[in-house]
């Protein structure tokens, strides 16, 4: 899940890292009282969970002139869809450099990576697909609680020493908070000292409970539903619905769409042993995505008994197609469940995704 810039800038000031002094405001009219404390000239940064707010008009500079017709622009603005609740205002810096510093989580090595450079800001992208060099790199097991000096000499390398003290409090965030990122851009040097100018902080979906997080709030309303449900599930982009039992079957499926030329509109796995209610529930779901033009069910009886599967999808009662192919314990039962209900049972699962592909056109 991703926190919210106030939100992450509040855990960085808590181990360490500076932080612009600023406040958060829900309406243009707290903004007085804020100005009185942050000074003549401020920054207005909106408060949504998306990426690239600057480029999109969602951080402004303000001052005592215009800071509160721009504080209301930003409230009446849609970023990525989602409407600005709040604003962060912060103290104007006099920036004299900026950094890029970023800790995330390395899957293909099993450890953290630093990445670092000299030249940080909303250009970031551009920098790392341009000039990769421009990046420097570090590798850190995470049973390490600091980064080693050699590590942060490598990843400074002339860069300003005070850095290496930000990289290990950042380090630090990262291992407590259960981060999958920690990122600074940028990091900037005033005339003060160093600055986090902006925080990004993404933690585990798994360990939301651990850090006192009651809810994910990047879920949608589906996946909420899944998750009570304990479905794994996942939106994607395409119009034919997804059900499976076990991950390798399910994306199985996905390849086979994707392979004739069809679009997914989901990942849903009902898990081993599911009834008829299990198997209801995950249809209804699957079929309340307005984009969802067809249902494949495909499903191994192994535990699962393809009779309750045909019972689950039948009482879903659900508008759309549900071509189905089942295989394994009581599947003849399960095949005439179907047929009598006039459902379209198959074979193989290629022929049920070459059915559902085609229905689609």
């Amino acid at each position: 899940m991703k926190l919210l810039e106030h939100e992450a800038r509040k855990i960085f000031a808590e181990h360490g890292i500076p932080v612009p002094a600023g406040s958060v405001i829900r309406s243009p009219g707290e903004l007085a009282t804020v100005m009185d404390t942050l000074g003549d000239r401020i920054v207005l940064k909106a408060q949504v969970e998306v990426g690239g707010r600057g480029k999109k008009g969602g951080v402004l500079v303000a001052d005592r002139s215009n800071a509160q017709e721009l504080a209301s622009r930003l409230f009446s603005m849609e970023i990525g869809g989602i409407p600005v609740r709040e604003v962060l205002a912060v103290e104007y810096l006099d920036i004299r450099h900026e950094y890029y510093l970023s800790i995330s989580v390395d899957r293909s090595r099993k450890c953290a990576l630093i990445l670092f450079s000299d030249q940080g800001g909303v250009d970031i992208e551009s920098l790392a697909r341009d000039r990769p060099d421009a990046l420097r790199r570090a590798a850190i097991p995470v049973l390490m609680d600091r980064v080693p000096p050699f590590m942060i000499r490598d990843l400074l390398s002339g860069a300003p020493a005070e850095i290496g003290d930000v990289i290990n409090r950042l380090y630090s965030v990262f291992c407590r908070k259960d981060a999958l990122l920690a990122e600074i851009n940028p990091l900037v040097m005033t005339p003060a000292g160093l600055y986090a100018a902006d925080a990004k902080l993404v933690i585990d979906d798994n360990a939301l409970r651990r850090q006192g997080i009651a809810q994910n709030r990047d879920l949608t309303e589906r996946e909420r539903e899944a998750e009570k449900h304990g479905f794994s599930y996942v939106e994607l982009k395409g119009d034919i619905g997804v059900i499976g039992n076990g991950a390798g079957l399910t994306m199985a499926t996905l390849d086979l769409i994707q392979y004739y030329d069809g679009s997914a509109a989901n990942f849903l796995d009902v898990g081993g042993g599911a009834d008829q209610e299990r198997v209801m529930h995950a249809v209804r779901l699957v079929a309340a995505d307005p984009s969802v033009r067809v249902i494949v069910v495909n499903l191994l009886g192994g535990i699962t008994r393809c009779d309750e599967v045909a019972r689950g999808i039948i009482a879903a009662g659900v508008s759309q197609p549900v071509i189905v192919r089942l295989a394994g314990t009581n599947e003849k039962e399960g095949r005439e469940i179907l047929r009598s209900s006039g459902y379209q049972m198959l074979d193989s699962m290629e022929e049920a995704v070459r059915a559902a592909v085609e229905a689609t056109r």
